[in-house]
């Protein structure tokens, strides 16, 4: 039987007791990246929320069914039918046809998944793949009397659905044509979206399909629609992403969907994780103020150091970024994995406890560990178990090696890889003494022959972290 937990959800603004549909099995679908650039550090704060999320729900003992659409087809860089197209905008900036944009920056969201021990979805699916399955979901909404055809394009008739905007905590009525909706002289009502295009301002257009509107696209909100429910069913437990979806993508695909479906409940849960804010602004790539994964690792952070960034904040709160902030991150974990590398040290031999052979404090501190992620996934209060066991002197090492590689899978610092390197002595040498002329520059405030020398330690392989105890230096992994 899984394990109590609460979650906010965001369809009723409050924290409520987790009930699946099925007894213990969890379908979850997350909205995944639009595969035009790099997904940015902030992008990456919601999906380790969602890993988080499917970690807790595994280690609750539920069985987790989790989907992530890959928005490959070209749609606006505005949630409301406005602005321009992100794949061809994409294309043209990096000098590439729309198909090798969608498939370069496809790998490259993976290799950052990979990078910060984010778990897999049991299902990538992407939407140039599923095109016929949004052609017969928007037939279907069709048929039910919920659209209409102008200049061109299919629309959804917002005027159909009485309790549009739910998931904002207001109704049709209440809402008013916001900043980010402009007035489109098609659409019958501001908030009407579409669901095909036939008509693009953009000529040349590479991605079109035959339709039976025509030849043309699928609006954007409609692929998350139809894959969810391909791969889900018509109603299933979860759907998570950023904040920013809430008043136009997630709205406009509750609408959709129940549209489609005579008006059944869609989804029972919504989770939504907060910004990270940079400079008290979010994070964002149409502003240009947004960092990459790699850009980090190029000054010198280990991609689990931005992780347990992450950690340090509940999901529903804003996230200040600075590097100090980061500095402060990788300090933590350097300080944990001295501390693993110290306990296993200690004891070559160590084996850990089974979870069910836990005891005493191990035992204590793991029921508080699963007591904060029950109350609606309070990681910052779960680190604090997390290491008050790690300090804990008096606990035995298997039984504290067994609950810490417990807590480690929801937390995902991959604690159980840490091993002492085994380094070539003439390796070892050189970098040691390129280190100690660092060192030199700096205490003489010759930051620039300093820089030089970790630069020079970087096109080696070697990755030097400055600590409060004093340089600490790793070889790059492959």
């Amino acid at each position: 039987m899984p394990l109590p937990l609460r979650l906010y959800n965001t369809l009723g603004r409050e924290i409520v007791p987790f009930v699946p549909i099925e007894d213990d099995e969890v379908g979850l679908y997350t909205c995944g990246p639009t595969v035009y650039q790099y997904a940015h550090i902030g992008n990456l704060r919601t999906y380790v929320f969602e890993d988080l999320l499917v970690r807790t729900l595994r280690l609750f003992g539920y069985q987790v069914r989790h989907v992530m659409n890959v928005t490959d087809v070209g749609h606006l860089t505005d949630d409301a039918d406005q602005g321009e197209d992100k794949m061809l905008k994409g294309a043209r900036e990096q000098h590439k046809s729309v198909w090798e944009i969608a498939e370069f920056f496809r790998d490259a969201f993976f290799s950052d998944l990979k990078a910060l021990n984010i778990s897999m979805p049991d299902i990538t699916c992407r939407a140039t793949e599923h095109i016929q399955d949004m052609i017969d979901l928007i037939r279907r909404i069709e048929a039910a009397g919920f659209t209409y055809q102008s200049g061109g394009n299919l629309y959804f008739d917002v005027s159909k659905t009485p309790d549009y905007g739910k998931l904002t905590g207001q109704v049709r009525e209440e809402l008013k044509a916001g900043a980010r909706i402009t007035v489109d002289p098609n659409k019958r009502n501001p908030h009407d979206f579409v669901l095909w295009f036939t008509r693009s301002k953009f000529e040349h257009q590479s991605m079109l399909w035959d339709s039976p509107w025509g030849r043309g696209y699928p609006g954007w909100h409609i692929e998350c629609s139809a894959m969810s429910m391909k791969y889900l069913g018509e109603q299933f437990d979860i759907h998570c992403g950023g904040i920013d979806h809430i008043p136009v993508h997630h709205t406009n695909e509750i609408a959709q969907s129940e549209a489609a479906t005579g008006r059944k409940p869609w989804v029972k849960y919504w989770l939504h994780g907060e910004f990270l804010v940079l400079a008290k602004e979010k994070m964002a790539k149409s502003s240009g103020n947004f960092l990459t994964l790699s850009s980090l690792r190029e000054r010198g952070y280990d991609p689990l150091d931005y992780r347990y960034f992450c950690l340090g904040a509940h999901y529903r709160s804003p996230l200040q970024f600075s590097y100090e902030a980061l500095d402060a991150a990788r300090s933590g974990r350097l300080n944990l994995v001295e501390r693993v590398l110290r306990l296993k040290g200690e004891n070559p031999a160590l084996e850990p406890a089974t979870p069910q052979r836990l005891e005493g404090k191990a035992s204590a501190l793991l029921v508080s560990f699963n007591d904060a992620l029950a109350n609606d996934m309070n990681v910052p209060r779960a680190l604090v178990a997390f290491w008050e066991l790690i300090k804990d002197g008096t606990v035995e090492p298997q039984q504290k090696w067994g609950a810490l590689l417990e807590m480690d899978r929801v937390l995902g610092l991959d604690i159980c890889a840490v091993e002492p390197e085994e380094l070539d002595p003439e390796l070892k040498a050189r970098v040691e003494e390129l280190i100690e002329q660092r060192e030199q520059a700096r205490r003489r405030k010759d930051f620039a022959a300093a820089d030089e020398i970790r630069d020079r330690l970087r096109s080696q392989g070697i990755i030097l972290e400055d600590t409060p105890s004093g340089p600490r230096w790793k070889k790059e992994k492959l």
